[in-house]
């Protein structure tokens, strides 16, 4: 069972008849997902079933991606589900910004007892979104800023308590947003939900907000956890199985699900641990300089194929390596030797050893004829 096969199973119940919890958590990070643009009423509001139906008179085509489509397909069964239809979705906004390298969404659901349920999108598929994932490694992103804005203006227009969460870049920015609030508001917080969201940077990691709110944290990775471990100090965090393999681990629809919770394992597995240490260390022996150099040329490099989304690029990676060779070798010479230098370092550790092994199994998987992840097919039901 994973969250889509859960909430058909359990999705009569009602949070009065059984708490909000974890699950319920990454249902809404995984709804705003859903671009909800014109699906507002003039109040600025809608529900989950009518934001159902709004999506389906104006998506009539498949979305570009197949974790959009699941993601949409999600959408229709929880407007199904008794437990969700109802849910009053407010102050949606989505900053999409290339000139400022930014890309930040959100939206709020009003739970039955009074609480807000902040939601976070995780990154898209737009070059900017993912420039500014790895911005992180060596900044704090304006994505990161606008978090903690928000929460702070709907503590203030709304009353009750507040959770916080999000997948992937989305679970960044809960944990980010609940660590730099004022003191109020932080008082508020409930709970906060990292699904396979990077970790904070070490400041924040050290910082007074952080120290108040950890124990309120939950911050959950697959077992071959990539994105994740990725680019910045990770905080304490619980192990789900995931039926995928490597990168595909990140969709959290391949995550397990038993009895109403999550199939949890006792820790990463030894090549991620072995792989996820080496890159922490490789990555604190390089300046700041170096990091915003590596990710600066990496997205020089993708620019160069002309790829217009990571999207596209991903769901052919290695048929599109010669034009990603091609775009390398027409970096100037002194820019491709320090990129050559500071990659083959990497490759050169075990962290190196992970990344290829990584590539591996996308190969293979593609290969295959395997699609990202290996959610459950989606039958259509009534709303």
């Amino acid at each position: 069972m994973n969250i889509l096969s859960h909430v058909r199973a359990n999705g009569q119940q009602t949070m009065a008849e059984k708490p909000f919890d974890t699950l319920d958590s990454l249902a809404l990070a995984q709804l705003v997902y859903i671009p909800m643009e014109g699906m507002l009423n003039r109040r600025g509001e809608t529900t989950v079933r009518q934001l159902w139906i709004d999506a389906s008179l104006t998506y009539l085509e498949p979305f570009p991606t197949f974790y959009m489509n699941k993601c949409y397909t999600f959408l229709q069964s929880c407007a199904a589900a008794p437990r969700y239809a109802q849910l009053k979705i407010s102050n949606y906004i989505n900053h999409v910004d290339p000139h400022q390298e930014t890309q930040f969404c959100a939206c709020t659901f009003t739970l039955p007892d009074g609480a807000h349920y902040i939601a976070f999108r995780g990154t898209d598929v737009s070059m900017t979104g993912w420039k500014e994932d790895f911005n992180m490694s060596f900044m704090t992103v304006p994505a990161q800023r606008e978090a903690a804005d928000y929460v702070e203006r709907i503590a203030k227009a709304c009353r009750g308590p507040l959770l916080l969460g999000g997948h992937s870049k989305g679970g960044n920015l809960a944990l980010y947003a609940a660590c730099h609030v004022s003191g109020p508001v932080l008082d508020r917080i409930r709970q906060v939900y990292s699904f396979d969201g990077p970790g904070v940077d070490k400041p924040t990691l050290d910082g007074e907000g952080y120290h108040t709110v950890h124990n309120r944290v939950q911050s959950w990775v697959p077992q071959s956890s990539v994105v994740g471990m990725l680019l910045c100090y990770h905080p304490d965090y619980l192990v789900v199985k995931s039926s995928a393999i490597g990168l595909m681990q990140h969709d959290s629809f391949t995550w397990h699900v038993e009895n109403g919770a999550f199939v949890q394992l006792s820790e990463l597995n030894l090549t991620t641990r072995v792989a996820n240490e080496a890159l922490n260390r490789w990555l604190d022996q390089r300046s700041t300089q170096e990091r915003q150099f590596m990710v600066d040329v990496i997205f020089q490099i993708v620019s160069g194929m002309g790829e217009q989304s990571i999207g596209t690029m991903l769901e052919d990676f290695k048929g599109k390596s010669l034009k990603l060779f091609s775009a390398f070798n027409k970096l100037d010479l002194d820019k491709r030797a320090k990129a050559t230098m500071l990659f083959t370092s990497l490759l050169s550790t075990e962290a190196g050893y992970g990344t290829r092994q990584l590539l591996t199994n996308v190969f293979r998987l593609q290969a295959e004829g395997r699609p990202e992840g290996n959610g459950e097919s989606a039958p259509t039901e009534t709303v």
